[in-house]
């Protein structure tokens, strides 16, 4: 179960960089439409911190893309 929610926080983290990047925002950038600091920007992308609903959420507005789309992790292999 573990090594599975790892999986999932990473390829979240991965689609999250993906869109950032899509965008041409920096971490920085990003942390702040997002109202979150760069570190925490940077562990979420990296796959070290599982984000809440709530900063999902928060990264999804600033990306201005609806929530089922930031979470759509199906097409991602680790």
């Amino acid at each position: 179960m573990t090594n599975e929610v790892e999986q999932i926080r990473k390829k979240i983290g991965l689609k999250i960089k993906l869109e950032r990047t899509k965008r041409g925002l920096s971490q920085e950038q990003l942390a702040a439409l997002a109202d979150l600091s760069k570190t925490y920007v940077n562990a979420v992308e990296n796959g070290k911190s599982s984000p809440s609903a709530d900063t999902l959420i928060k990264i999804a507005k600033a990306f201005e893309i609806e929530l089922v789309e930031l979470i759509d992790i199906n097409k991602f292999a680790l």
